[in-house]
């Protein structure tokens, strides 16, 4: 294995450089790669080039912060069919899904080959949403519960179907894929660089920073492009800024599930004071027009600097002192404690990311494991808890918090920001017949940016991954053997992405 094509997190390589191997061989690497529990799948997709089909599978290697590239070619003449990973790799279930979905790609022994988003440009056009084939037990004692695509409350499309014994859910299914939005498309479709960054900022509203960090950073590694260490760091600042915003306000929607007033208001008003300090900075609540390529137009200064330790040292005591209480009452523990329960070995199955697999034991931190932006100069240690229940989500978001607070002051002690950071590019030339990658560890997780370029170095295939493409299965895991009535407690304590998943 030491032969095997490996490059690190926001780099690039030429295409035709990629080794390409026979189907048989492709598989017997990612099946003996995949046994090693520091590795997991980043991604895994088609790229269509004229007669053939290139397939190219991304392996994070989390001990030596190695990406390992493995490739293989179907030629248009060949039958559309492959034997599917998924019965060895559980993890890769989803991605030869849509492979087969998109290009109509047979994957001969997978469990099921069902729809993933129902694309407008999907392989199948005879298949609609409304058919999807949901998971069925024929049963006189059994019931079924459809909530969704349209929810009571202002949340995006997603249709749930629980199959129950009363009130006990045995399964619980969730079909996607209802918004058609077309991102990856609209990337090739629109040619200047600031529509692109703006796409990117609206891939998940609530990750505009994650996702725009991604695409500038494969942009960047496509034009040549080396921005400055102060840059970086005012990235990452900008990144644990959004962590610590969705996170306060995530512990307060959980306090209101469960009728706790007074973590429901004064949580989300901390949030508050978060957001509107990222306004002060960039002129937008949510982090939009933060992050461009190849520089800031509007950097970091000392006089936010000493505005932003005010912010959070106002929102430290509040937060910490409420967060004492309310994590120690009885009836937020009862409600949250032992519900919920997804064990370490299902979620490395499912391959989680991010908090999701954090929860449950499993070390998955990009921050730390394919560092990137600011993170190399100032690490930061990544927060596992064993239990992998919804007090375990519920804590691991005050820990991380406090982790990313501890992080700003670190740096904010050894950084001063006289020099303002440079200005951002408006037009960029890119390499030709390139590929290139972008990880970066948005508040749910691992999100990957990848970007072919032609000959002419024009995007030919850009591919994105929110981490939600692989969470969604942990929550459908989690509601096995509960009450029907725990399932918004367990959805709100993931908060996971439909517009993220739904591309």
């Amino acid at each position: 294995m030491n032969n095997l094509c490996k490059i690190k997190n926001n780099n690039s390589i030429s295409l035709n450089s990629i080794p390409v191997y026979k189907y048989s061989d492709f598989f017997s690497k990612v099946v003996d790669l995949m046994g090693d529990d520091n590795k997991h799948i980043v991604n895994y997709f088609a790229i269509p080039d004229k007669n053939i089909f290139r397939f190219i599978a991304l392996i994070a290697d989390d001990s030596n912060s190695d990406i390992i590239i493995l490739s293989h070619i179907l030629e248009e003449n060949d039958k559309k069919e492959l034997a599917a990973l998924t019965p060895k790799i559980n993890a890769l279930h989803i991605f030869e899904r849509e492979i087969f979905e998109n290009y109509g790609i047979n994957f001969i022994g997978h469990p099921w080959l069902k729809p993933v988003r129902f694309p407008k440009n999907r392989y199948n056009k005879e298949l609609q949403i409304n058919d999807y084939p949901f998971y069925k037990i024929n049963s006189s004692e059994l019931h079924e519960v459809g909530v969704g695509p349209i929810h009571a409350g202002i949340i995006e499309p997603g249709h749930f179907r629980f199959i129950c014994n009363g009130e006990d859910v045995l399964h619980l299914e969730i079909q996607l894929g209802w918004q058609h939005r077309g991102i990856e498309k609209l990337m090739l479709e629109k040619k200047q660089l600031l529509q692109r960054t703006i796409l990117s900022e609206s891939i998940a509203g609530d990750t505009s920073v994650g996702h725009s960090l991604a695409f500038a950073q494969v942009m960047e590694t496509l034009a040549q492009i080396e921005v400055s260490e102060q840059l970086k760091i005012e990235r990452s600042l900008a990144l644990e800024l959004e962590r610590i915003a969705i996170h306060v306000g995530d512990i307060s929607a959980l306090c209101t599930d469960v009728a706790y007033n007074l973590g429901a208001n004064i949580f989300g008003i901390l949030r508050t004071g978060i957001i509107n300090f990222t306004q002060s900075w960039c002129g937008n609540r949510l982090g939009k027009s933060m992050i461009r390529v190849g520089g800031i137009n509007l950097p970091f200064t000392e006089k936010l600097k000493i505005s932003l330790l005010d912010t959070i040292a106002k929102f430290e005591f509040q937060f910490l002192e409420l967060a004492h209480h309310t994590y120690r009452l009885p009836s937020v523990e009862n409600r949250f404690d032992n519900i919920g329960t997804v064990s370490e070995n299902q979620i490395r199955k499912i391959g989680a990311v991010g908090m999701a697999a954090r929860m449950a034991n499993v070390k998955r931190d990009i921050r730390q494991s394919h560092p990137f932006a600011g993170f190399f100069k100032y690490p930061i240690e990544p927060v596992v808890l064993p239990k992998g229940d919804v007090f375990s989500r519920f804590l691991l978001r005050r820990k991380e918090i406090k982790s990313s607070i501890a992080w700003i002051k670190n740096m904010f002690e050894k950084e001063n920001f006289d020099t303002p950071s440079e200005k951002p590019k408006t037009s960029i030339s890119l390499m030709p017949q390139m590929f290139a990658v972008s990880l970066t560890e948005g508040w749910r997780g691992e999100i990957c940016h990848c970007a072919v370029t032609d000959q002419n170095g024009e995007i030919c295939f850009y591919k994105i991954k929110d981490p939600s493409m692989h969470n969604w299965k942990a929550l459908e895991l989690s509601l096995r053997n509960l009450e029907i009535s725990d399932f918004p407690i367990n959805n709100k304590s993931y908060n996971l992405s439909y517009c993220g998943f739904d591309l």
